[in-house]
């Protein structure tokens, strides 16, 4: 049977946490999908488009991660890497847009959306083949791809993002500065998974040399999305809610 059609019903075994965690992920992107389209009736129209992208985030997140799901039952817990990357490139621009709206009352320009898009493929174009592709050469890659990622960090934080979130409101800056932790500290967890998942690491160092052999990129992965997408959108709605008042 194929991955795409799994049977809702497909037992997944008491010790497959990797499984369970790719359940629970689709269940709680659902779920934040469902809040965030059923309070688009309930918001001010100037954050509507904001609280829309948050739910179109969950709501491919929670689509892609069922068909991991099913991945991973199907082939007896293989990594669906190519979804995972898939789901991303859809994902991660989207919530870079979310930068890009709540700044555009304040003078965010089309320019600064693209300088966030373009270093977002990037960093997970360049992500994919240092994983997958290129797996010998997975430090370049890896370095290629942190570079972009640290550019979006300084836009968040010293660029033109944190500048004109600060011109926009105290309500904008707050969210701002939140959604900057998340991007800092939720993201760097995909490093960490890019770390167990290749044999070059990343910066030089490898899953043995941390300590994290062990470890299963796909947990790592699963948690990190349902930590930042929901949380992400989250901030979005609360920001919609303090602007408004």
């Amino acid at each position: 049977m194929s991955p795409f059609f799994l049977d809702a019903s497909a037992a997944i075994a008491a010790d497959n946490y990797v499984a369970f965690t790719f359940f629970i992920g689709t269940m709680a992107m659902m779920a934040a999908s469902v809040f965030f389209f059923f309070e688009l009736n309930n918001t001010d129209k100037e954050w509507r488009t904001s609280v829309l992208v948050s739910g179109l985030i969950t709501f491919i997140a929670a689509v892609h991660y069922y068909y991991m799901r099913g991945y991973n039952l199907e082939t007896g817990g293989g990594s669906p890497t190519f979804f995972r990357y898939v789901d991303w490139l859809l994902t991660v621009p989207l919530m870079c847009v979310e930068f890009y709206l709540i700044t555009k009352k304040s003078g965010g320009t089309v320019g600064l959306l693209w300088k966030l898009i373009l270093a977002s493929v990037v960093m997970l174009v360049t992500g994919y083949f240092g994983e997958t592709i290129y797996r010998d050469q997975s430090v370049l890659w890896g370095v290629i791809s942190g570079a972009a990622y640290f550019y979006i960090v300084y836009l968040v934080w010293f660029g033109e993002v944190a500048k004109l979130a600060t011109a926009a409101s105290p309500a904008v800056a707050k969210a701002n500065k939140t959604l900057g932790w998340f991007v800092l500290v939720g993201w760097a967890i995909y490093p960490l998974g890019y770390i167990v998942g290749t044999p070059g690491g990343l910066f030089g160092m490898s899953a043995e040399s941390l300590g994290i052999g062990g470890l299963n990129m796909d947990i790592i992965y699963n948690i990190g999305d349902a930590v930042n997408k929901i949380g992400f959108g989250l901030v979005i709605y609360a920001l919609s809610r303090s602007a408004s008042k």
